[in-house]
């Protein structure tokens, strides 16, 4: 049932929140049982306060009352977010579960409507995560642990997509969906959240493209990505690549764009250019991988020179064919280096 799998689910979390595992287990299993309470049945609002009170009174633990008493929040945009680590694991796993839990069974909100406050839900995530500075990659834990094959609703996935005729893979494929598309219904709440901070929302949305599902790097690589575009070098830049989009995109249109490596250039604005993307894409690399997104960003900047400089002397869709092709595997490049960093073709501008 739902306790349980909370429970599971707060145990394997608490060692990324630094929490008790055991601790966090005990209180997402005494979570909810002053539900059956008169109390709580009379005046809802004392919901975990009741259970609190009673287990303290019990000489229960002291993380596991507070779990226990601040499980439900965030209740609000204006309530405060748990921060003892206990309480963290416990309130995550339940809003977790019930996210995965209505998307398994295909109950998400539509339009105005959601009976289920499953934004406030999802919302209460974003919080969390980030105001406690807690890394999870949300959509492994959401396919692999509740929407698994032990768990009632990835059963039910998997049960009806058999029952259709439809192989293994394409059923958990269909899971994969399913958490893809909740993915991007906590995207929508996050970006929700850092309005008020002024950060852009198609910023949030190039970041997503890439697959990342730790909220906390996201925000930090968005943030950095958009200090970076409000300069002279970050805007010339993304002018300058989609000029390179888009002579991709019409040269695509005319057939398959050339594959392999580039061959020797004869000009040397696009030599320059060759060497730079070089440059920029080993320096963006090992900047990410110790998430100094601030130092990918100036690997990036370095390339605003030789791709103007490009594009002002080089006829790029040339008549000669070996020359074309191998400016148009340069515009390739400048679209795979910018995408280590986010999707540039989902930013406005």
């Amino acid at each position: 049932d739902k306790a349980e799998r909370v429970a599971a689910l707060a145990k394997e979390l608490a060692p990324k929140v630094g929490a008790d595992a055991d601790k966090a287990e005990q209180a997402a299993k005494l979570a909810k049982c002053d539900l059956v309470t008169q109390t709580v049945v009379e005046f809802t609002s004392l919901q975990g306060q009741i259970g609190a009170q009673m287990y303290r009174a019990e000489g229960g633990d002291v993380d596991i009352a507070t779990a226990i008493e601040e499980h439900y929040k965030p209740q609000g945009p204006s309530d405060s977010v748990p921060t003892n680590p206990v309480a963290v694991a416990v309130a995550l796993a339940d809003k977790l579960d019930t996210l995965v839990g209505f998307w398994a069974i295909d109950e998400k909100p539509t339009g105005s409507k959601d009976p289920f406050a499953l934004r406030r839900a999802a919302l209460g995530v974003v919080r969390m995560l980030i105001e406690n500075n807690v890394r999870l990659p949300l959509k492994t834990l959401a396919k692999n642990h509740v929407l698994s094959d032990s768990s009632v609703e990835g059963n039910k996935i998997l049960v009806e997509a058999k029952k259709a005729g439809f192989t293994n893979e394409v059923a958990y494929s269909l899971q994969e969906q399913k958490t893809d598309d909740l993915l991007a219904f906590i995207a929508d709440r996050l970006k929700v959240y850092l309005r008020d901070e002024g950060i852009r929302h198609d910023l949030i949305d190039a970041v997503f493209a890439l697959g990342e599902d730790d909220l906390v790097a996201i925000v930090n690589r968005v943030t950095a990505l958009q200090s970076f575009l409000d300069t002279p070098e970050g805007e010339n830049l993304l002018a300058g690549y989609k000029r390179a989009a888009n002579i991709l995109k019409a040269e695509e249109k005319k057939g398959p764009l050339p594959t392999g490596d580039i061959g020797t250039l004869s000009q040397s604005e696009a030599v320059v250019l060759q060497t730079g993307l070089t440059n920029a894409k080993s320096k963006i690399e090992a900047a990410l991988a110790s998430e100094s997104y601030s130092t990918a960003m100036t690997a990036l900047s370095e390339l605003r020179g030789p791709i103007d400089a490009f594009f002002e002397n080089v006829m790029v869709v040339a008549e000669d064919k070996e020359t074309r092709e191998n400016n148009l595997r340069l515009l390739l490049q400048i679209r795979d280096t910018a995408r280590q960093i986010a999707d540039f073709d989902a930013i406005n501008g």
